[in-house]
């Protein structure tokens, strides 16, 4: 009777194993590697408490040694769940960026890294010192003010030698067009060719990637008058027109510019067109580029005139614009949103906003630039964001400065917050006013659906900005 009580426990017993086997199997699957070692050290726990019911102990030594294996047993189960615990701590600060370079590795160096559970377990003292350490670092990690400033220095700057570089670059090639265009067609009246744009303002962001170079066209002042964008067919305030004045006393041909008029305006398609034909089809750009130790390419592209210019540590894209100024204003020959106008010329504020923007940082030691290449960054990261330019965030930043006093580097959070909420501001008005002309709305170009993406971005960034440092 006693063996088939006993031969039923060994079934039950099998019976039960066979579950548990079962569980063992798919727990890695379904807990994970941690979670299926917890699990697997707690049923040997429990089959070792159903073995000792079922099977009387023969004598005491052995049950005494059941016991300590089943408390050793349990400590196993607390100790890697405690390490389990202590090692996400851990990885979750790992994964914050460190906000500042001499303190933060300062403060690595003097922690003492944890290499045995026991230290944990038996070293209350080191347990309670390593702890204050992680919660000093998740603090310094997880501020918004120094992932900021983290951000900036880490990866918005660009290295001194890279800029020195694409400087270098970008200036010969403009000294061998000039040399080009001055002895080869003088019958293009031009000022000095010169570069410009954010590489030279110290506002690019990431690696130094584009570049402008401006080519001045030499107008005479009595001969040509600049028409303002509301006062032509378009109705435009951002593209102006350049007429041509004094006909009766000054006939076609008295201007040298004569022949690039089309109905009375100077073509801006015409003088691109002409620059094209110049730079794509008459220079020997790869003699240029061989003496210069890169590649030179000119990018064939309507209504633009583009080179690619190839160095083993840098890749630069340089514009080149011809331009008109009289007195303050300054017209590019650059294309409408909608396509190339035949003689719309643009009105750039740029070399303004810029000029205004260092002056307010120099008057109040404060970090507007700082901000825009920030945001700049983020921008040109980000797929949703990519369309705002710098001369949006500029003009944001202007107006900012109008209501806000305190730009000083301490205060770069708060303003960086606040930008975020004026161009939410602006995006649910659809209307972004130029800084030094307000009839101008830079968001004109933009259609409802890009300006909805836009806007739903930022407001998701609005509650949680870390997700635009993240991108």
């Amino acid at each position: 009777m006693t063996e088939s009580g006993q031969n039923r426990g060994r079934r039950s017993d099998e019976g039960f194993g066979s579950i548990i086997d079962f569980l063992l199997a798919n727990a890695r699957l379904i807990l994970g590697v941690s979670g299926a070692a917890i699990l697997g050290i707690a049923t040997l726990v429990v089959k070792r408490l159903i073995d000792r019911a079922s099977t009387p102990p023969e004598d005491e030594d052995v049950e005494k040694s059941d016991q300590k294996s089943i408390e050793d047993s349990w400590t196993l189960i607390s100790t890697p769940s405690e390490l389990l615990r202590k090692g996400s701590r851990m990885s979750l600060c790992k994964s914050l960026p460190l906000p500042s370079e001499t303190a933060q590795f300062d403060l690595i160096k003097e922690e003492k890294p944890i290499e045995d559970a026991t230290e944990v377990i038996n070293g209350p003292e080191i347990g309670i010192q390593t702890s204050e350490i992680e919660i000093q670092r998740i603090h310094l990690c997880v501020t918004l003010q120094e992932r900021l400033l983290y951000y900036y220095k880490a990866l918005v700057s660009i290295p001194e030698p890279d800029v020195k570089l694409a400087k270098q670059l970008a200036l010969s090639i403009c000294g061998e067009l000039r040399d080009f265009l001055f002895n080869k067609h003088p019958e293009l009246p031009l000022g000095e060719l010169y570069l410009g744009g954010s590489l030279c303002d110290d506002l690019q962001v990431i690696s130094p990637s584009h570049v402008n170079l401006f080519a001045p066209l030499l107008l005479e002042e009595n001969l040509w008058r600049f028409i303002p964008g509301e006062m032509t067919i378009l109705n435009t305030p951002q593209f102006w027109m350049i007429k041509r004045a004094n006909l009766e006393y000054f006939p076609n041909g008295s201007s040298r510019w004569d022949k690039w008029k089309v109905g009375g305006y100077l073509s801006s398609k015409v003088v691109i067109e002409t620059f094209h034909k110049i730079v794509t089809g008459t220079i020997n750009w790869p003699a240029i580029g061989s003496m210069l130790g890169c590649v030179v390419r000119p990018v064939v592209a309507a209504g633009e005139v583009t080179l690619e210019v190839r160095h083993d540590y840098c890749y630069l894209s340089l514009n080149i614009l011809p331009l008109a100024k009289m007195e303050d204003r300054l017209l590019l020959a650059t294309p409408h949103s909608t396509g190339y106008m035949e003689n719309m010329w643009y009105r750039s504020f740029y070399t303004a906003e810029i000029s205004r923007l260092k002056e307010l940082d120099s008057a109040d030691a404060g970090s507007r630039a700082c901000c825009l290449k920030i945001f700049k960054s983020i921008f040109k990261q980000n797929t949703s964001l990519n369309k705002l330019s710098g001369s949006h965030l500029v003009t944001v930043l202007l107006q900012l400065s109008e209501t806000q006093s305190d730009w000083t580097e301490e205060a770069l959070a708060d303003r960086f917050q606040e930008v975020i909420e004026e161009l939410i501001s602006c995006l649910e008005r659809g209307v972004l006013p130029c800084y030094f002309n307000n009839k101008v709305n830079l968001f004109s170009e933009f259609s409802e659906e890009e300006i909805d993406e836009m806007g739903y971005t930022l407001y998701c960034a609005l509650s949680e900005p870390d997700i635009l440092l993240q991108n």
